[in-house]
C-alpha cells in the first residue's frame, strides 16, 4: 500500500524562471556590452530557499540560467584565505576547494562554459592557495589571482588605479553575460566584478554590474517572515535587514536590503562612476534583479514555512554553541527574530511529542511529522537507537502496515550488533539509521512488508524531525540525504568531556 500526500505549495517555480529570465534580459539591454552578474547564495543546492518558499526547488536558479546557456559563462571565485583556514561548507561538510571543483563539474555537466577560477586575497606565502592554484592549472583551468588592495573599498583613488584593481590579473571572458559565483560568502565576488570592469574600461570595452541575490526579498515587507528567516540564517554574519534609504530617497517607496549593501553603496556607486564613467543605479536595490516575490502564489504558506525555518535555525545555533562551547550569541540573535514573527520553539510540532517520550522512558527519543500532519515517535531500545526506531515506525505507517508487524526481526539485528561490538570496536550495540536501512534493503528481497516500507523513503523528503539529544554524524548524514529537516535539543547522550561526532 502506498499513500501520496500533496505538500502545500506557496511558490510557482515556472513563473519564477520566466520572470527572472526576462528581467535579466532587460538588465543586459539596459547596461549594454558585457554584464557581470554577481550571484549571491547558492546556484543549486539552495535548500534554504526551498524551505522558506515551498515550491521553490533547490535547483531553481540554475534551471533559470539554463535558458541562457549559450549566452553566458560562469566565473568561480574563491578567497585564498579560506583555503589557508581549510574552511568547510557546513551543509555538505566538504572543504571550499573541493566544493569549487564539485561546482565546476556540475556546471559543465549542465552545459555551461566554465574555464576560469579567480583566487582573491592571494599571497605567495599562502601554501594552501599555491597548491590549489597548481592543482587547478593541472586540471586545465585558467587561474587569475587578485591581491588584497590597501584601503579597499574606502580609498577610491587607490582602488581605481594601476596599483589597486590594476594589479589584479584580468580574466579573458568570451561571452557577454558572466555569472560570478562561489562556494560561500566572503569570496570576493563583488571585487572580482569591479576588477573586470576596470580592466574592460582600460581596454575600451563597455561593461557593467548587477547583483542576483535571493534574500532579502526587496519587495516584501521588512518584517515578513521570509525576510526574517534570512536574518536567522545569517546570524553568524551579523546581517540585518533594513529599509534601503537610497531607494526611499530616489523613488519615494520602501525597498528592503541588508545592512552591508546599504553601507557600501555610496562607495560602490563612486567606484562604478569612476570605472565606467557613470552608474545606472540610484540605490543598492536598483542593482538587484530578484523577482522572487512575484512568483509567490500563497503568502500564508510561505509565512508559515519561514517561521518554521527560523525555529530550526535557532535549534541549529544552540547545538553548535553546545558542541563548541560557545557563548549563546547566535541563538540569542535568532531569539530576537523569533520574537519579531511571534513564534516559539513549541510551534515546531515535533518538539513536544519527542520530549514527552523522552520523559516517559528516561532515554533519548525523537519524533517525525509526515506531510499529512501525522506525528510518529520513536524510543531508544536495546536493539535500535531512537532515530532508527522513528524511521522504521514512519515507514511502516506510510506503507499502511499494522503496528505489530516486525520489519526487522531481532534475529537479523543481533548479528549486526555482534559485528559492531566484537569486531569493529563500537561501544554502542544499537543500530544507526544507515545500518537499519541496509538491513531493511536486504530483508526486502524476501519480505514484501520490508519492500513496501522501503518504497516509502521518498515520502520522507521535506518532513520534520526532532531529537532530544544531539545527533551523531551518521544519523545526521542519513537524514540529510533523505531530505529530512532535523533539529535537536542541545544535549549530548553521553556524559563526559568528549563526545564523538
Amino acid at each position: 500500500m502506498s499513500t501520496q500526500f500533496q505538500r502545500k505549495v506557496g511558490f510557482d517555480p515556472l513563473r519564477y524562471i520566466q520572470l527572472q529570465s526576462k528581467h535579466i534580459a532587460e538588465r543586459r539591454e539596459q547596461i549594454g556590452g558585457k554584464l557581470y552578474l554577481e550571484m549571491g547564495g547558492k546556484l543549486f543546492d539552495d535548500l534554504h530557499a526551498s524551505r522558506v518558499l515551498p515550491g521553490f526547488t533547490p535547483d531553481n536558479k540554475i534551471r533559470m540560467l539554463q535558458t541562457l546557456t549559450d549566452e553566458l559563462e560562469i566565473l568561480v571565485t574563491l578567497n585564498a584565505k579560506d583555503l589557508e583556514r581549510n574552511k568547510v561548507r557546513a551543509d555538505l561538510n566538504i572543504p571550499y576547494e573541493e566544493d569549487a571543483l564539485r561546482l565546476i563539474d556540475a556546471f559543465r555537466n549542465m552545459g555551461f562554459l566554465v574555464e576560469h577560477v579567480v583566487l582573491t586575497r592571494y599571497e605567495e606565502s599562502n601554501e594552501a592557495a599555491e597548491r590549489f592554484k597548481a592543482r587547478l592549472i593541472k586540471l586545465g583551468l585558467k587561474v587569475a589571482v587578485h591581491r588584497t588592495i590597501p584601503g579597499y573599498p574606502d580609498d577610491t583613488d587607490q582602488v581605481v588605479s594601476s596599483d589597486g584593481l590594476g594589479r589584479n590579473e584580468y580574466v579573458e571572458t568570451t561571452r557577454d553575460l558572466i555569472v560570478v559565483t562561489a562556494p560561500g560568502p566572503g569570496s570576493g565576488k563583488l571585487a572580482t566584478c569591479l576588477s573586470q570592469i576596470y580592466h574592460d574600461h582600460q581596454r575600451g570595452t563597455k561593461s557593467g554590474y548587477a547583483k542576483f541575490e535571493t534574500f532579502p526579498v526587496w519587495n516584501l515587507p521588512l518584517n515578513h517572515p521570509v525576510n526574517l528567516a534570512y536574518e536567522a540564517a545569517t546570524a553568524d554574519l551579523d546581517d540585518v535587514n533594513v529599509i534601503d534609504p537610497f531607494h526611499l530617497a530616489a523613488y519615494g517607496e520602501q525597498a528592503i536590503n541588508y545592512n552591508r549593501d546599504v553601507e557600501v553603496f555610496p562607495l560602490l556607486k563612486t567606484l562604478l562612476d569612476e570605472l565606467a564613467g557613470g552608474s545606472p543605479y540610484e540605490s543598492p536595490t536598483d542593482m538587484g534583479v530578484n523577482m522572487v516575490a512575484d512568483a509567490i502564489i500563497d503568502d500564508e504558506v510561505c509565512r508559515e514555512a519561514a517561521k518554521q525555518e527560523i525555529i530550526r535555525r535557532w535549534y541549529k545555533a544552540r547545538v553548535q554553541e553546545r558542541r563548541e562551547g560557545l557563548d549563546p550569541i547566535y541563538s540569542r540573535r535568532i531569539s530576537l527574530v523569533m520574537g519579531k514573527v511571534g513564534c516559539t520553539p513549541e510551534d515546531r510540532a515535533v518538539v513536544g511529542p519527542a520530549l514527552k517520550v523522552a520523559e516517559e522512558t528516561d532515554a533519548p527519543a525523537s519524533a517525525i511529522q509526515l506531510h499529512d500532519g501525522t506525528i510518529i515517535t520513536g524510543k531508544t531500545s536495546a536493539l535500535l537507537g531512537t532515530c532508527s526506531a522513528t524511521l522504521l515506525n514512519a515507514l511502516k505507517h506510510l506503507a499502511g502496515l499494522p503496528k505489530e508487524v516486525q520489519l526487522l526481526a531481532p534475529t537479523s539485528i543481533r548479528p549486526i550488533q555482534s559485528l559492531k561490538t566484537e569486531h569493529l570496536g563500537s561501544q554502542n550495540p544499537r543500530l544507526h539509521t544507515d545500518e537499519v536501512l541496509i538491513a531493511l534493503s536486504v530483508s526486502a528481497e524476501r519480505d514484501p512488508n520490508a519492500q513496501a516500507a522501503l518504497d516509502q523513503l521518498q515520502a520522507l523528503r521535506g518532513c520534520d524531525v526532532h531529537t532530544t539529544t544531539i545527533l551523531g554524524s551518521v544519523d545526521e548524514g542519513i537524514f540529510r540525504n533523505l531530505g529530512v529537516q532535523v533539529t535537536s535539543e542541545p544535549e549530548f547522550q553521553a556524559r563526559g568531556v568528549y563526545n564523538k561526532r
